[in-house]
């Protein structure tokens, strides 16, 4: 069983959109596919509990139905950082617990897609972050750069601190965020020297597409590196 875990440079620039299109792809290349939101927080109360939408998005398009608390173990109702969330929930997020959740949710599957929180340095608990669990998990990551003035400086502190946690940068998806950034292909360019890891799509503006249409964004060859690197 392979895999790929999903962060980016902020919340909000795009991982599910990326997360979601990339189970998409894997699964037109025939493979087996799960997704997985280990943490999360802003949700939905339902008559089932809580639900996350980055969550139940990568639930619904993976081809092997999992059920949702393996697809996420730690979702929390407030939109707040995930330590903020848990402290107030009065629960202690565990590594062991994801590692366990992970196993099960994998059993039978031939690709995961992992979805971080937030950006790279996001703490889950006063001793644990999201490069730690990435490591435990020993996944290689996939960088999603929102498309926005201060991306160059975000992208490239990003790859270097995954870098220097021991994990292996697969690479990295340009996805617009807005309209309106100035200068684009000329940042496009300079991140695709510098941070030296194969640009995998140059996802444009298009709210509300579907995950099929994104996956479009992804070439055949470089998919073809994701699956190479995956592990």
């Amino acid at each position: 069983m392979r895999g790929v875990f999903v962060t980016g440079t902020d919340t909000g620039v795009g991982k599910t959109v990326v997360a979601a299109a990339l189970l998409q792809a894997f699964s037109h290349a025939g493979l087996k596919t799960v997704g997985m939101k280990p943490v999360a927080s802003g949700a939905t109360l339902t008559r089932d509990g809580l639900r996350n939408d980055d969550a139940l998005a990568l639930q619904r398009t993976a081809n092997l139905p999992r059920p949702y608390p393996l697809v996420n173990p730690y979702v929390f109702l407030p939109p707040v950082a995930p330590h903020i969330a848990a402290a107030e929930a009065g629960v202690v997020i565990q590594m062991q617990h994801i590692l366990r959740t992970y196993q099960q949710l994998c059993a039978g599957s031939d690709m995961v897609v992992v979805e971080g929180v937030g950006g790279w340095q996001v703490p889950l608990t006063p001793t644990l972050a999201v490069p730690d669990m990435a490591r435990a998990l020993a996944l290689p990551v996939v960088l999603v750069v929102g498309m926005r003035l201060g991306c160059l400086n975000h992208a490239l502190l990003t790859a270097r601190a995954i870098r220097a946690d021991g994990l292996a940068l697969a690479g990295w998806v340009a996805n617009d965020v807005a309209t309106d950034m100035a200068r684009r292909a000329e940042n496009l360019a300079i991140l695709e020297q510098l941070l030296d890891t194969p640009l995998l799509a140059d996802i444009p503006y298009h709210p509300g597409a579907s995950n099929a249409v994104v996956a479009e964004c992804f070439d055949a060859a470089l998919r073809g590196r994701v699956l190479e690197i995956a592990h």
